[in-house]
């Protein structure tokens, strides 16, 4: 039964990848580093992700991309699927080094968290993400390791529920080697983002990440466009290059703002470490009693 379902999906997951990867550089006026996430999350999860791109991003009519995207739901998907690229990709390599040596969970988990956190928060946000920082690339680590934080914990905590009570269940699923392994960390990474898309929509609602980002020029006509992350529109297309513009645009074309500091308070931001810790510190007790 489960062989079935692993060679539909992966038959499936081949033309979505193609679909998003060449679609998303064609036809969707997108920031680079939103373009590559939807490309990775596709990678692993095939048609869900399609699924994300096409009600998500994928603008209906050329032009609307700006107001397509501006309603919430989709800010905090682009937020959240920009998490599970950048963090997802860390943790899923991490737990097949992990899987490869032989570790066991406490080593393991701290492979998987380290891998996934310092390549989500070193380079998919704040190296990514660094000319909404003035380009300042310290600077933009210290703006972007709380949301970080904040989603990978939640992230992490729904890959960890899927992967650890799963593969011991089906042969050659803690295996690296088997394509079981892949289905499995996969469907983790579903769960993850599940998981984590509560988090990021506090987080987008309180200007502390930024959600779909519309690339604009200056020489195209005002478009009704979302804020995010606390910063306009015009700052989020600052980080993209000419290439991704209207065509013949140039780097006068684009206004460059400096990224504002979130709007949250620093109590509610206090509130919310404890939050996502507890999440993540409540799985781990489970599935060191229960799986």
């Amino acid at each position: 039964m489960l062989d079935g379902v692993m060679l539909l999906w992966w038959i499936l997951t081949i033309p979505s990848f193609l679909f998003v990867l060449i679609d998303i550089f064609v036809t969707t006026p997108e920031a680079t580093v939103m373009k590559w996430a939807f490309v990775i999350l596709t990678a692993f999860t095939g048609p869900i992700g399609a699924f994300f791109y096409v009600l998500g991003c994928r603008e209906p009519i050329k032009g609307t991309h700006a107001q397509y995207v501006s309603v919430r739901w989709r800010q905090v998907l682009g937020s959240t699927m920009h998490c599970a690229a950048g963090d997802g990709i860390g943790i899923i390599f991490g737990a097949a080094i992990g899987a490869a040596l032989t570790l066991t969970f406490w080593p393991d988990f701290a492979l998987e968290y380290m891998l996934g956190f310092s390549f989500g928060w070193g380079y998919f946000q704040a190296f990514a993400m660094k000319d909404m920082a003035d380009g300042d690339y310290r600077k933009s680590l210290k703006m972007t390791f709380l949301p970080e934080f904040l989603s990978m914990n939640c992230l992490m905590s729904g890959m960890l529920l899927v992967s650890k009570f799963w593969m011991p269940q089906v042969s050659g699923g803690s295996d690296p080697t088997q394509p079981q392994f892949w289905f499995i960390m996969s469907m983790s990474l579903v769960g993850g983002f599940a998981a984590a898309y509560p988090m990021n929509w506090w987080m987008v609602s309180n200007h502390m990440k930024h959600g779909m980002i519309t690339v604009l020029a200056k020489t195209r006509e005002p478009e009704p466009v979302p804020v995010g992350a606390g910063m306009s529109q015009t700052a989020m297309a600052s980080m993209a290059g000419p290439d991704e513009a209207t065509p013949g645009a140039g780097p006068a074309d684009f206004e460059s703002v400096p990224m504002q500091m979130p709007s949250a308070s620093r109590a509610l931001k206090a509130r919310m470490i404890v939050v996502s810790v507890a999440v993540l510190a409540l799985t781990l007790m489970v599935i060191l009693n229960f799986a």
